[in-house]
């Protein structure tokens, strides 16, 4: 099959190994998302969790200036990615996607087993929280690269018609991996008192974490390469000069991020905190109302995905970016004076169904718009430098408002950023009719 495909015209598409057989594209995706769920688990156990070992590595201050301290260190997470996004794009594009997807998450492993086995401040004092945020460090690195390559292989894999469909368990894996997270919490808060989580039991779902890693690499080993040799030996193959070619598709790329990873990420990551610490929901009953909420989400991305293969992603993102823009402040403002589980599960969900348009399209929207020399660099670069920006602040911001007395200006922060997005959504092409991917890109 493989021959015949390389006897026609050679369409970017046409150079996935097994084009056309569905079972080993199948095979492919679960093998991509399998290391994919692992990198956010461990990622989101840190921001889940941090609500409890706080504490142990900034004994000094008060609940929201220890939460802070934490959110700090979750932020300069982020701002490694735009180096992991450059380390690992390059090794994508000149040395193939499965070795950078082999190497990201080798490294995730280490960070996560590196924070479960951690002393604390009262051990070592000053030198725990350094080595907090070293782990940090690492796991933000291997995350940068994980993104861009995951995305760019999902996207490489899937046939056109199917694209959006296929892409979108990146994100049911990325929601996954979050959700995965947030049911270990659960259990930890089921089976074990506060002091005994805060004492020890945070440290379990960094374990959990550095276990699955090592499965995650297993299922990896066997994936099919699909970025071409010939695209890999070229001049321009993952280099920051070949990728500023195209400087219309990093800025579409990098407004489609800014918007759309603050969105996220206040509805997620963030949201576990509002709930307990502007609302003032027991931190159990919040946990369980997100983990619903989550599950739903998960399940929401094919179907949405599936949609913009009808609509085409430049529909999705205008979708997205429009009903973000009108929904921020109202959800926002609704949820911080909540009290009923059952209306904060309602409007988390709403949200969380607006930022669907954009979750289950996120990675092939991107990659649809770079050519195979640059793709993995333009995709996770790109998106790793808006996401630190802003997606990986959006609780350091937040919390710092709400320390100053302007908690209020939040709401209309994220407002302004999906407003950016809605800009960047205008300014893409009908992927229907205009994609690298499909070698039909007209400039």
């Amino acid at each position: 099959m493989l021959a015949n495909s390389l006897a026609l015209p050679l369409r970017e598409a046409d150079l996935v190994t097994g084009a056309g057989d569905r079972a080993q594209r199948i095979k492919a995706i679960v093998g991509a998302s399998s290391g994919n769920l692992v990198e956010w688990y461990d990622f989101y156990a840190y921001a889940f969790t941090s609500i409890y070992f706080a504490a142990a590595f900034f004994p000094t201050g008060d609940a929201t200036s220890q939460l802070m301290a934490t959110a700090g260190i979750f932020a300069v997470g982020f701002f490694m990615r735009p180096l992991g996004g450059w380390l690992f794009g390059w090794i994508a594009d000149r040395h193939g996607r499965k070795n950078s997807m082999l190497i990201s998450v080798l490294m995730m492993c280490g960070g996560s087993l590196m924070i479960a086995v951690l002393p604390t401040y009262a051990t070592i004092g000053a030198t725990a929280p350094a080595l907090l945020l070293v782990a940090r460090l690492i796991q933000g690195l291997s995350v940068g690269g994980e993104y861009g390559t995951a995305a760019t292989y999902m996207s490489e894999i899937a046939g056109k018609g199917n694209r959006g469909f296929y892409s979108s368990f990146q994100y049911v894996t990325l929601i996954g991996g979050q959700l995965l997270a947030l049911l270990v919490l659960v259990l930890l808060q089921t089976l074990l008192s506060v002091d005994e989580i805060k004492s020890w039991g945070w440290r379990i779902p960094f374990i959990i974490g550095a276990a699955t890693a090592v499965v995650a690499m297993y299922l990896r080993r066997s994936l099919v390469e699909t970025g071409s040799q010939e695209a890999m030996h070229s001049k321009e193959a993952g280099s920051l000069a070949g990728l500023l070619k195209y400087k219309r598709s990093v800025l579409i790329v990098l407004g489609l991020t800014m918007g759309g990873s603050l969105y996220f990420y206040t509805f997620t990551t963030y949201m576990q905190k509002y709930l307990v610490n502007t609302a003032k929901m027991e931190a159990k009953t919040v946990s369980m109302v997100m983990t619903g909420v989550l599950i739903v989400f998960m399940l929401l991305q094919p179907l949405f995905g599936a949609l913009s293969d009808r609509i085409g992603r430049r529909s999705n993102m205008l979708l997205f970016s429009g009903l973000a823009t009108l929904a921020s402040v109202p959800l926002l403002v609704s949820l911080g004076q909540v009290s009923s589980p059952y209306a904060a599960f309602a409007l988390s969900l709403a949200a969380l169904v607006i930022a669907s348009f954009y979750t289950s399209v996120s990675g092939v929207v991107k990659a649809e718009v770079f050519p195979s020399t640059v793709r993995c660099l333009g995709v996770g670069f790109t998106y790793a430098v808006g996401n630190a920006l802003f997606g990986g602040t959006a609780e350091y911001v937040a919390l710092s408002l709400k320390a100053a007395g302007h908690e209020g200006w939040f709401p209309w922060y994220v407002t302004a950023l999906v407003g950016v997005a809605f800009v960047a959504s205008w300014m893409l092409p009908d992927s229907r009719r205009n994609s690298y991917l499909d070698g039909t890109w007209k400039a």
